[in-house]
């Protein structure tokens, strides 16, 4: 997640740099043929207007997708931050208070469950954006992505006994059988008379919610924004990046007519072509790198952030005094 005010002009041409230039060669191309006399290169505009208004609202559709995944995203993790809330309020005053090994071995189990799902939840998927050069650029350059740099056993080692870590690690979804493991444990509590039906009933409501949001997270992450809704997007956007240089041919030569540009005015074609695609290409890049509000880029929802911050409300509850750091934003980028 992008922390700052706004991002600044300079990240946005080093980020679109290289498709600048492929805009400008392609702007520069019919502009040079149709000065050195290839004047049937001049296409009417009517037409490329028409294909423009057609990309917009393709584009616009688009990118409002690709804003409700994100926001629904950030709901989800909303909701992660309350319901964690409020389980560890119910544990610790349900089975003995803050001292109690169990209240302790649940947290931690809890904190694993953070831990592993937004391991999980950062997997690469061959849909996402993180491997395209614009992006590993600015990545190598601006942030790293925690869970590519840390191990998840390592991770894990902090928050579950020698037993359990190696039970998680045999699994494939490993969020979902921590999430067992705490119904099993406080089952087993409600069988020894540890706590009574009314708090098995909350707490089990508590697991519910949490893996009701895990399976939230999971359809964002595992399905993605409907590729013949992108690839059309895609082509319609190519379609009319070619033409638009071909379009403003004869409306840009005959601007200096009678003028002392006269002859000159042809060569607007090419700032002129490049700033009006790069509009329409860059506003469809913005929608596509928002699209996977998991992957790992700079507009992400900062996961590894929330389950720290989850993390230390949890032993602050406990009253331990050696919590960990919050996690702050590195060049106005937070994951």
């Amino acid at each position: 997640m992008h922390t700052g005010n706004r991002y600044k002009p300079i990240e946005f041409f080093k980020w679109t740099f290289r498709s600048t230039l492929v805009l400008l060669f392609l702007a520069a191309i019919p502009t040079i043929l149709y000065h050195f006399g290839w004047k049937f290169l001049g296409l009417p505009w009517p037409p490329i207007a028409i294909v423009g208004t057609v990309v917009a609202f393709v584009i616009g559709f688009k990118n409002n997708a690709s804003y409700n995944r994100i926001w629904e995203a950030r709901q989800i993790y909303g909701s992660i931050i309350n319901d964690s809330r409020s389980f560890g309020y119910t544990v610790r005053d349900s089975l003995g208070g803050k001292n109690s090994e169990t209240v302790k071995r649940i947290f931690y189990r809890h904190i694993a469950w953070l831990t592993a799902l937004r391991f999980q939840l950062r997997e690469p998927k061959s849909w996402e954006n993180t491997t395209k050069k614009s992006d590993t650029q600015y990545r190598n350059k601006n942030y790293a992505i925690p869970e590519r740099k840390q191990n998840l056993k390592e991770e894990l080692q902090h928050y579950l006994s020698e037993t359990e870590l190696d039970y998680i690690l045999s699994k494939k979804n490993k969020a979902t059988q921590l999430t067992a493991l705490q119904s099993e444990e406080i089952t087993e509590l409600k069988r020894k008379g540890q706590i009574d039906d009314f708090e098995w009933t909350l707490l089990q409501q508590s697991l519910s919610k949490f893996t009701d949001s895990q399976g939230k997270s999971e359809r964002i992450k595992n399905f993605p924004y409907p590729r013949n809704f992108a690839s059309i997007a895609t082509y319609l956007i190519f379609i009319f990046v070619v033409l638009v240089p071909f379009g403003l041919l004869k409306e840009l030569d005959k601007l200096g007519d009678g003028t002392f540009l006269e002859g000159y005015t042809i060569w607007f074609n090419i700032p002129f072509s490049a700033i009006i695609t790069w509009a329409f290409h860059t506003l469809d890049v913005i929608g596509e790198s928002s699209v996977n509000p998991f992957e790992g880029s700079a507009n992400d929802i900062p996961i590894t952030q929330i389950s720290r911050t989850i993390e230390i409300d949890m032993k602050d509850m406990l009253d331990e005094s050696n919590l960990p750091d919050p996690i702050t934003p590195i060049n106005d980028i937070v994951l």
